[in-house]
């Protein structure tokens, strides 16, 4: 909800009032859309429907499916498709070594930077979500509130890098920023939920309710419509914001 009808919803919106059609990589969004549709409905709505007997066989098979899958992605998006997400993908189908290396990238001072911020960042969002349950005890607003701020707070620095490469015309980096952690999202979490709930035993219950899960898939349905043809507008960024919008108003009333 936030990654894709917010940030990428805002994103389109604003740039597209600047300056029009905004161009990218195609073949990037469809990418990421499938990614995401099969995730979700792997590890996320199917799950409803296993019989609890049987939970600890998928959850281990959706580990499983989930690693190969992301692994897979990766190989594809750092190797051989990496084309797919930038514009000038036409060159890079070119086999030719460019005349011009860049700089050789320091792997594992990257990996260890990764890492130090996920978990920084984790540390920080646990602070926040406990400081925003005690600031909103009392005033009668759903818990889901909480997990929105805290999102969006977690999200800042990628929801103003999206709005700054959308003012400034670079279509492409919105759509890796928002689809690629909405996809990392699932398909990093999940796994690692359903790994606590094998070690502890207890099965790890989604709980989406009907209302969230015709929000997913209508967003999802949404964007792999507007996704499409290469180019963005202001009317296909307000119709996601507006999904934002109505999501925000839903978790308002406790839906």
């Amino acid at each position: 909800m936030l990654d894709i009808n917010g940030i990428l919803g805002l994103a389109a919106l604003m740039g597209g009032i600047k300056h029009g059609e905004q161009s990218y990589n195609d073949d990037s969004a469809r990418s990421y859309s499938v990614m995401i549709l099969t995730a979700m409905g792997v590890s996320m709505v199917v799950p409803e429907f296993i019989p609890e007997a049987n939970w600890k066989v998928y959850s281990a098979f959706t580990i499983g499916a989930m690693i190969v899958l992301y692994t897979l992605f990766l190989r594809m998006q750092v190797g051989p498709h990496s084309y797919f997400f930038s514009y000038s993908y036409p060159e890079k189908r070119r086999k030719k070594v460019p005349e011009d290396e860049p700089e050789p990238v320091n792997v594992a001072l990257s990996v260890g930077m990764l890492v130090f911020g996920v978990v920084v960042i984790g540390a920080l969002a646990e602070v926040m979500s406990k400081t925003l349950d005690l600031g909103l005890e009392g005033t009668g607003a759903p818990p889901v509130i909480t997990a929105i701020l805290v999102a969006a707070i977690s999200a800042a620095p990628e929801i103003l890098t999206a709005l700054r490469a959308a003012l400034a015309n670079r279509m492409q980096s919105v759509v890796n920023i928002a689809m690629g952690a909405s996809l990392s999202t699932v398909i990093l979490t999940v796994p690692v939920m359903e790994a606590m709930a094998l070690y502890t035993g207890q099965p790890f219950h989604m709980a989406m309710t009907p209302v969230q899960t015709v929000m997913v898939f209508l967003t999802l349905l949404v964007s792999a419509i507007n996704l499409n043809d290469g180019e963005t507008n202001a009317i296909e960024g307000m119709t996601h914001f507006v999904l934002f919008a109505t999501f925000i108003m839903l978790s308002l009333l406790g839906l």
